[in-house]
């Protein structure tokens, strides 16, 4: 049996050529148009010295250029490596040395770091530059998106297996440096079907905006392959802009929206939000981080529809439970499983609990469930058992089945909707000659739902201000990533064994 995620956009060209598939701007791009761009790039890529199988890591913001080259990649049967737009260079040099990923398709906008971070990387051997001018000359021992699309693309989709690995999604998870979390065809296309299907019914009258970057596995299944899937139309905004966002859903008369707590909260209190006519707005989804329940209720009252709120991590493809449209919706709450999707809850010693309202850590089974991390079968190991995949999540159940996310188990902080783990950021404080312990927690946030906060002793005699630390952080972090808050303290409050309690940080 083959499958392949391709088999999206060649199904709806088949179906509707000239039904309007992307919205960038002005510009609109067909079905067919966008089907034969992703072919011509999938035979520019072979040209480039790509084989099947190699991996091609997506330094691409939220235009076109990502889908095409998305589904090029899955027409050339090379896995896709998305990576966020925010990194530095060594970040960007530690996920392609760790992917093996041979290609790197930057912004031009972004050379600054991908450049530097692609010379870093051994494995990588070709750099591909799209960007907004294709006129704008490469620049030199760099190939050109554009001129690798000037000739006949592929004809076959190619026969790869459902169980093949077509994306390679780097999360934080709960220890250590990001994993490459190893997706297949089959757990993206089930995850976007169900989303598209059962969880917001999609058509070809639907009208998608994407902002969340769709180098994140919520974008990428729950909007832009979801849509696409169904024949609709993916109005593509590259940042978030509260004034952008209302005056796009206007224009292009949107009908579905998706994004997290804080782009809810923006629009919500956006002063000129009531100039906008969003009447069109059926369908919204939150996921990411919890939804506070006020603004959901107040979001909801203004443009007259329902959030619906879900979970899921980059590991689940991301999405394993949802507020189905068919049950009551319960604000707070992460819903119920997913079709084909179990939960459940263990305590420390493994016991499974069955009672309503006792916390333990979730743990998810089903379609959705990764392959395991590339090239870390220990930490596959440890976070997939029996076919249980443990999220660190600590969550609980009502009398109606309904989960409810109470804390994490690990130190892990969502900021905005991303991850961000804190050893990381520890790391570079610790590199710093004034400061000799360092400690990051998250602390509660009405707008990002967690702050980054670093508690930090100096060295003696070493001088630094809050302003130094934090632009030291940010010259090294990407921008989702340093502390926003710098705290000095004498000392940092210990346990026995000399580690330092983050809960008494918290206060």
């Amino acid at each position: 049996m083959s499958l392949n995620l391709a088999t999206i956009i060649r199904e709806r060209t088949r179906a509707a050529p000239d039904r309007t598939a992307l919205i960038a701007g002005n510009a609109r791009i067909s079905y067919r148009d966008l089907d034969d761009r992703a072919r011509r790039f999938a035979a520019g890529l072979a040209r480039a010295g790509v084989k099947r199988g190699q991996h091609v890591a997506l330094l691409l913001p939220n235009t076109p250029h990502f889908p095409i080259a998305y589904f090029a990649a899955h027409y050339a049967a090379t896995p896709v490596v998305p990576l966020n737009v925010l990194l530095k260079a060594d970040e960007i040099a530690y996920h392609l040395t760790d992917s093996d990923a041979v290609a790197l398709i930057a912004w031009d906008e972004l050379l600054e770091h991908a450049r530097p971070g692609f010379d870093r990387a051994e494995s990588c051997r070709s750099l591909i530059v799209a960007g907004a001018d294709p006129r704008k000359p490469t620049p030199e021992g760099m190939l050109s998106m554009p001129a690798l699309m000037e000739e006949d693309g592929v004809t076959e989709l190619p026969d790869t297996n459902p169980d093949d690995t077509a994306v390679l999604i780097y999360t934080s998870g709960t220890t250590g440096r990001p994993k490459g979390a190893e997706l297949t065809h089959f757990n993206l296309l089930y995850n976007a079907e169900i989303v598209a299907t059962r969880l917001l019914p999609m058509n070809e009258s639907t009208v998608g905006l994407a902002v969340l970057p769709l180098f994140h596995s919520f974008g990428q299944t729950a909007v832009q392959n979801a849509v696409l899937m169904k024949g609709g139309a993916l109005v593509l905004v590259p940042r978030f802009d509260p004034q952008i966002i209302l005056s796009e859903m206007s224009r292009h008369k949107v009908t579905f929206f998706a994004g997290v707590p804080t782009m809810y909260f923006a629009l919500l209190h956006y002063p000129k939000a009531s100039d906008f006519d969003l009447s069109s707005l059926t369908h919204c989804k939150s996921g990411g981080a919890a939804m506070p329940v006020e603004v959901m209720k107040a979001f909801d009252a203004r443009y007259g529809v329902s959030i619906r709120e879900g979970y899921g991590l980059s590991e689940t493809s991301p999405v394993a439970s949802f507020n189905l449209p068919d049950r009551p919706k319960k604000p707070g709450s992460i819903g119920l499983p997913i079709e084909g999707v179990e939960f459940r809850l263990v305590d420390d010693s493994g016991r499974v609990i069955e009672e309503p309202g006792v916390p333990g850590e979730i743990c998810i089974k089903g379609h959705n469930i990764m392959k395991g991390y590339y090239k870390r079968p220990e930490a596959t190991a440890e976070s997939i058992q029996g076919g249980w995949f443990r999220t660190g999540d600590v969550g609980q159940r009502d009398e109606d089945g309904y989960y409810y996310i109470v804390d994490r188990k690990k130190d892990m902080i969502v900021r905005g909707g991303f991850n961000v783990y804190p050893r990381e950021i520890e790391e570079v404080l610790y590199a710093h000659p004034a400061v000799a312990e360092a400690a990051v927690i998250g602390m509660p946030d009405p707008r990002v739902g967690e702050e980054i906060h670093a508690f930090i002793v100096l060295r003696a005699s070493a001088s630094a201000t809050e302003e130094e630390i934090i632009d030291y952080c940010k010259q090294r972090l990407a921008a989702y990533k340093y502390p926003r808050h710098v705290v000095f303290r004498d000392a940092l409050p210990k346990g026995g064994t000399g580690k330092i309690l983050k809960r008494a940080l918290r206060g």
